[in-house]
């Protein structure tokens, strides 16, 4: 072999090793990044239906990497029409946490379970009652007579039917309650006349606005529309857990907490147009509402949620006076027991945050 020869399969022979030694390295690098999520503690949640705009938080953290990024691998499930409920899942062990209404901690202590609401996303319901103009409804005192739609009988939005129902005068055995669900169901109630009204949010509003089916007759999706229609701050979504699971795992609950409270500062400082780009698309432009119909809704009721993931003042209260109004005895139950800021105090700490939530405290909601 002479000397050129040589040169040449010495060149190759170089080349081929630093290509192996670059192969190698890639390997290493993508088995210590598995290894590195594999080391996350994984966390369940079920939310009370994922793609309604009033629960987006709960995705949006997923799809900006939140979750990863502040130490927990979440495994995000959604409640189905006829399933069983969020809150009824994670009491019952079948995930972790669970993405509700904050309501539900009242309700459920008051029955011997020890649930507590971790972190407040949203400070009004983000729901509207729905009504077809020829149903004539324009206040409470007008459901009187009417049938009512509500995600299911005995869910949140059956209660809040009859505390805004209560507020015109109108008790429960004076209107008739349909179970119409969300989304499709909810539009063919009305559609069908099976319910002259429904209690249901985005985009299923915007849905039922845009093929003339139903009007908005009372706002219970921005904080004006609660102080009007329910008396205060009305804490909606939140994010509770058996406080048992909570005291043994409180270093995994701060991570999942601040996920949630740089979200909700992301919510912030971007605008509608932008979290609807960062949502999975079937989320915001689907066979009930296009993309831009999502934004321009999504813009109207922007205010639910609450920028620091602190409760607010006011708004235990509120919702202890409507367990009262619709018959759930609560008199057991104190405030401080039913939620606490310490999680969102500690993650606004941590990401440098200034609060603008005047936070309940635990003596007067």
């Amino acid at each position: 072999m002479n000397k050129r020869n040589i040169v040449a399969v010495a060149a190759v022979v170089s080349a081929l090793s630093l290509s192996l030694t670059a192969c190698g390295g890639s390997s290493t690098t993508s088995a210590a990044t598995s290894s590195a999520d594999a080391a996350l503690p994984t966390v369940t949640m079920m939310v009370g239906g994922i793609d309604k705009q009033i629960y987006l938080p709960y995705q949006l953290a997923e799809s900006l990497g939140f979750y990863k990024k502040y130490g927990v691998d979440m495994q995000l499930s959604t409640e189905q029409n006829g399933g069983v409920g969020a809150e009824e899942a994670m009491v019952s062990g079948q995930v972790d946490l669970s993405g509700a209404w904050y309501i539900h901690a009242p309700d459920f202590q008051s029955k011997g379970k020890d649930v507590i609401n971790l972190v407040q996303l949203s400070g009004a319901p983000g729901e509207r009652i729905m009504c077809s103009p020829s149903a004539n409804v324009h206040s409470p005192a007008d459901i009187k007579g009417k049938k009512m739609g509500v995600t299911d009988l005995g869910s949140g939005t059956d209660q809040l039917t009859q505390f805004v129902a209560s507020k015109g005068g109108v008790t429960k055995d004076q209107y008739t309650t349909v179970a119409v669900h969300a989304g499709a169901t909810a539009i063919a109630a009305i559609q069908r006349g099976e319910a002259d009204c429904v209690m249901t949010t985005q985009p299923t509003v915007s849905a039922l606005e845009s093929q003339g089916l139903a009007v908005s007759a009372i706002d219970l999706a921005t904080t004006a529309g609660a102080q009007q229609n329910l008396g205060g701050a009305w804490p909606a979504a939140g994010l509770l857990a058996n406080a048992d699971w909570v005291n043994q795992n409180k270093d995994t609950v701060q991570k999942v907490v601040t996920a949630l409270v740089a979200t909700m500062d992301w919510i912030h400082t971007h605008n509608a147009q932008d979290v609807a780009d960062a949502l999975p698309q079937d989320f915001v432009d689907n066979s009930t509402i296009s993309k831009a119909d999502y934004v321009k809704a999504l813009q109207e009721d922007y205010g639910q949620f609450l920028p620091d993931g602190l409760m607010p003042a006011g708004g235990p209260k509120t919702i202890f006076q409507m367990e009262t109004a619709i018959g759930n005895d609560v008199s057991n139950v104190t405030y401080a027991s039913t939620f606490t800021n310490d999680y969102a105090n500690a993650a606004l700490k941590q990401l440098n945050i200034t609060p603008s939530t005047t936070p309940a405290d635990s003596t007067n909601g």
